[in-house]
């Protein structure tokens, strides 16, 4: 297996897992805590570069080696983006997906809606952005 180089888009040291882009543009690859060494099993900073080996899991894509390539550069004092998002429930995330939909597309039909907003949501579950 050869390994691919990405970016980490986002992780949660609380949760033990995030998310890594690779670089060629494919779907992105699941990262638990445990695969990496101490220093960054807490915390790996939204911008960081890896080199990683994937297998395809029961929900996707997920890393089985991970090698910290290089740390994004310092961010500015005072900058509160931590990188992370506000975790919403399901429900809540599917109703402002309809109201967004309704609202910017008023012509789109229940069907649209349903299917929009499944592969939103399948998107989603895949990122952290929601819980059921």
């Amino acid at each position: 297996m050869e390994a691919a180089t990405g970016t980490v888009v986002r992780f949660s040291g609380a949760n033990g897992y995030g998310f890594i882009t690779p670089d060629d543009g494919s779907e992105d690859v699941f990262l638990h805590a445990s695969l990496l060494d101490g220093r960054y099993r807490e915390n790996v900073p939204r911008g960081t570069r890896v080199s990683f080996e994937a297998v395809q899991g029961e929900r996707g894509l997920k890393a089985v080696v991970v090698k910290v390539i290089s740390e994004p550069p310092a961010r500015p004092a005072g900058a509160d983006d931590d990188g992370l998002c506000d975790v919403i429930s399901s429900s809540e995330f599917s109703q402002r997906i309809t109201d967004v939909l309704i609202s910017s597309v008023p012509s789109i039909t229940g069907g649209q809606i349903v299917e929009v907003r499944t592969k939103l949501l399948e998107h989603a579950r895949r990122h952290g952005w929601v819980e059921d």
